[in-house]
């Protein structure tokens, strides 16, 4: 069974195109790849056992709850501290970097992606 790989992001577009993006690694069983539009949502089923993940990777600016946030609470629950979490997201200054380095964030991208980086990251932190 693969890795559990979680995208969270308020746009459609987005979730759609890492979907493409990701669909030979879902077809062979490599991972398996489940959306959220809400951050707060997903927060929610995590801490209460109805979904898992080994990557999480997150948008910042939605609605609901920042990915930021979303990964500060995550990382302070010991079930999660040590997972993954990528940002991906249009915020690239140093100081949210920063902000997400110090939360423990394993790594930033940003949008727009390329279909090769998004596996490249996801291959590279899951090692495989």
């Amino acid at each position: 069974m693969g890795k559990k790989v979680i995208l969270v992001d308020d746009s459609k577009t987005i979730l759609a195109t890492a979907q493409m993006a990701l669909e030979e690694m879902i077809g062979r069983g490599t991972i398996q790849f489940t959306t959220y539009l809400n951050p707060a949502e997903l927060l929610d089923a995590l801490l209460n056992g109805r979904e898992d993940y080994d990557l999480l990777i997150s948008d910042i600016n939605m609605a609901q709850m920042s990915g930021l946030d979303l990964a500060a609470e995550l990382k302070s629950h010991d079930k999660f501290k040590n997972r993954p979490i990528l940002i991906l997201t249009t915020e690239s200054s140093p100081d949210m970097k920063a902000r997400g380095k110090a939360i423990g964030v394993t790594g930033w991208m940003v949008k727009p992606f390329s279909d090769d980086k998004l596996i490249k990251a996801i291959t590279m932190v899951l090692g495989l």
